[in-house]
């Protein structure tokens, strides 16, 4: 009698990214406690909002979240009914490709023909539902296509800070819409940016993605040799070559899984969104998560604005009285403020570089 295989929903996991420091939304996002542990818009954090929306999409038994050590209390603290063994520790930052071969290691010392799908922690999408439709979809494709999937949000605005996927021929045009990619672009000059947002066929990258470990080992074979190598050390239960994996994981190459493997790989599907979504990129996306006033301004906390346009302030601590400012952006913390014209929110990781050069280093 032949054995019963496996239903491919029991062999589905969900990995959270939750290192990175998130250096544009200082002063409230520090190293102890980057971004992506505050509760920006609402109660709950932006990591126990991103594990929160995977509930029905895979047990909690197989969502697994990688960070770094010093970040490790602080997610446990948070998530605190994930597996303890479920907390895969970075043995050192080496960009998102290693983060990747990392945890598809850990998957597949249990299971080498498992699916994932990989979310950053510091997303906001409110609309769980259809993110659970999209994700399902994604599933499916990467099960049936042995490809990578890769998420493509429709563009709303001529933005340079994103990278975009060009989409090509269609896979499955039911809803959600799944695409062969034809190419990524790295993040284009503002004209290109307008060229795609009316092109009807460039998405935003979203650095959303859903792989089966065995593709994503053997795209990485070819494209990332390194990294192949890595993973497969990594994935050894021989706890000898374990330990020297992690040392040689040190020596990886700092890059992007988009840089090392999805602009070069032959097989990658993209899934256009139905969802609502924002990477929070800086303090200037909290007008379309606040919501803004007829005058365009956004605001939390103990905030006065009289006569201003299009700003932004955020009063955490104590009242932050703004007069006759246009294009502003004020955030109150404890022990500092930011100030910055709301067009260079995208700058304000020179504020912490400059804290490292000066005295204010425990500011950072």
């Amino acid at each position: 009698m032949p054995a019963r295989r496996t239903p491919a929903r029991a062999r589905r996991y969900a990995v959270i990214m939750a290192g990175g420091v998130g250096t544009r939304f200082w002063p409230h996002s520090r190293r102890r406690r980057p971004k992506q542990f505050l509760a920006i818009d609402g109660g709950r954090t932006l990591l126990q909002e991103t594990a929160r929306r995977l509930r029905g999409l895979v047990s909690p038994a197989r969502v697994v979240v990688v960070a770094p050590r010093e970040l490790a209390a602080l997610v446990r603290r948070q998530l605190p009914t994930l597996p303890r063994e479920n907390l895969v520790i970075e043995p050192a930052a080496r960009g998102t490709a290693a983060c990747l071969a990392l945890a598809a290691a850990w998957i597949a010392r249990r299971d080498p023909d498992a699916a994932m799908a990989v979310f950053p922690a510091d997303h906001v999408i409110r609309d769980a539902a259809r993110f659970r439709r999209c994700v399902t979809r994604a599933f499916e494709v990467a099960e049936s296509e042995d490809c990578l999937v890769t998420f493509g949000i429709p563009p709303t605005s001529a933005e340079t800070g994103y990278g975009y996927v060009a989409v090509g021929a269609p896979l499955r045009r039911s809803a959600p819409r799944v695409d062969w990619a034809a190419r990524f672009v790295e993040k284009p000059d503002h004209a290109t940016a307008r060229r795609f947002l009316t092109s009807g066929r460039h998405l935003w990258n979203s650095g959303m993605f859903v792989w089966r470990v065995a593709v994503l080992r053997a795209a990485l074979q070819r494209h990332a040799a390194a990294l192949a190598r890595a993973l497969d050390a990594l994935a050894d239960p021989r706890r000898a070559v374990a330990a020297a994996a992690r040392r040689a994981f040190r020596r990886l190459p700092l890059v992007s899984i988009d840089v090392a493997l999805m602009e070069r790989a032959a097989r990658v599907a993209v899934v256009t969104a139905t969802f609502d979504w924002s990477d929070v990129g800086s303090w200037a996306a909290m007008a379309a998560l606040w919501g803004a006033d007829a005058a365009g301004n956004a605001s939390r906390g103990a905030a006065l604005l009289i006569d201003c346009r299009d700003s932004i302030v955020y009063g955490a601590t104590r009242l932050v009285a703004v007069l006759g400012a246009d294009d502003l952006i004020v955030v109150d913390s404890p022990d500092a403020v930011l100030v910055c014209p709301r067009r260079r929110a995208q700058e304000v990781r020179r504020v912490v570089d400059a804290l490292a050069r000066r005295r204010y280093r425990h500011l950072r």
